[in-house]
């Protein structure tokens, strides 16, 4: 009997694995998952905090290049500790080449471009700081608009013969003016009508550090601190900044991670 019930005892206080949950299957570079775990407890991915909101949601995504394991470390409310090592799967990238774009938006060299560039900078990354306990996210994701797919995540591009950081959103070629709508609920963080690479650029936040980018609007409809809701119309599709022609370049952020909207999306 005293056996038994040290066994139960043991049973009782080692780590449950089914404690923290992890929805859906996109434990792919560019994939993002949703988790579930018991209110109070800490995680880190990698070594970099995860927020995990007060009922115990957390997010976890992959980035374009993500080795081919994470690991998530657990600690739960009552002080066990749990590691997880996620198997990541591999993506081929394609490469797409682009001419015809002007000199200076390939290869800046004057100094007040370059001065254009390094504001643009420092105001995304303050646009995508904001972190708290909202989930936006939970309504899922709709097209902001739907047309021909004219660039996919992460394919490395190639302009005017010159290769260049990837492309880490998906491109839909749309006519100059076509109305943009709000991939799902959020808060918007940025508006700026005229950065170099991005022309009208639209950022929106959706929680837990998770934002969409929406760039080379021709009109923007929202203003910073606005709250929108999924399907309302809050821009409109230009052909501004770095660009061959008319489309909206959609991007998703999560934390230091870029992931891919495509993959949180029905097919169109």
């Amino acid at each position: 009997m005293k056996f038994f019930m040290l066994g139960l005892l043991s049973l009782f206080s080692a780590p449950l694995m089914a404690q923290v949950e992890i929805m859906g299957d996109h434990y792919i570079q560019g994939g993002m998952l949703i988790g579930q775990a018991p209110p109070g407890s800490r995680i880190q991915q990698d070594d970099m905090p995860v927020r995990v909101s007060k009922a115990g949601v957390f997010l976890i995504g992959f980035g374009r290049d993500m080795p081919s394991r994470s690991i998530l470390q657990i600690r739960y409310p009552d002080g066990v500790e749990e590691r997880r090592v996620l198997s990541i799967k591999p993506r081929q990238y394609r490469t797409q080449r682009i001419n015809h774009l002007p000199d200076r938006k390939v290869t800046p060299r004057s100094e007040e471009d370059i001065r254009h560039i390094q504001r643009d900078i420092q105001r995304v990354r303050a646009a995508r700081r904001r972190d708290d306990d909202r989930q936006d996210f939970n309504t899922g994701f709709i097209w902001p608009v739907t047309g021909p797919i004219s660039g996919v995540y992460g394919s490395q591009r190639i302009l005017n013969g010159e290769p260049r950081q990837p492309h880490y959103g998906v491109d839909i070629a749309r006519p100059v003016g076509t109305p943009v709508m709000a991939p799902a609920d959020g808060v918007i963080t940025l508006v700026e009508p005229d950065m170099f690479f991005s022309g009208g650029t639209l950022v929106i936040d959706h929680g837990h550090q998770l934002s969409s980018s929406l760039l080379h609007l021709s009109e923007i409809l929202v203003r910073v601190g606005e709250r929108v809701e999924q399907g309302q119309v809050i821009a409109k599709v230009g052909a501004t900044g770095r660009v061959t022609g008319p489309h909206l370049d959609w991007r998703m952020n999560l934390r230091q991670h870029r992931i891919d909207p495509q993959l949180l999306t029905p097919p169109m």
